[in-house]
Parts: structure tokens; sequence; C-alpha cells
């Protein structure tokens, strides 16, 4: 008997996920990605799917480009 692993699925998060990793309603993660300024996503049939590491390369971005955040780091 041959066994296989089944192929690994990329980590995917839903628009709900999404909102509650923001503490945001799925209402507003919806708006920032139609407003183009929030993290990338798929539509998948009705449903739209985030890949987790893109979300947390998003979020790390926007930490980056905070000043506030720079200046308590002691970057600036």
């Amino acid at each position: 008997m041959q066994t296989t692993t089944p192929p690994t699925m990329p980590d995917l998060m839903t628009t709900r996920e999404v909102a509650a990793l923001f503490r945001k309603t799925p209402h507003a993660v919806r708006q920032m990605r139609h407003r183009g300024i929030g993290p990338q996503g798929t539509r998948v049939g009705r449903d739209t799917l985030y890949r987790r590491a893109a979300v947390m390369a998003w979020l790390e971005a926007r930490e980056q480009a905070d000043r506030l955040t720079q200046r308590a780091r002691g970057r600036e």
C-alpha cells in the first residue's frame, strides 16, 4: 500500500478572520480592500480569502511606515 501526503494548502484567512485580527468589522476590511489600502485578497466564488503571510506582511509594512512606531523604537 502506497501512502501519499496530501499537498499542503496555503494558510488562508476569511474576511471575518482578518477583521478579528485587526479588531475591525468585516465591512471595514472589505472597504479597505476596495479602496486599495488593505491587504491583498483573492475572490473565490462569493468569498474573499487572504494568505496569512500577505496579511502579516501588509501589517508589518504599515508598522514600518508609521512614524510614531519608528520614533518609539528609536529609529527616527
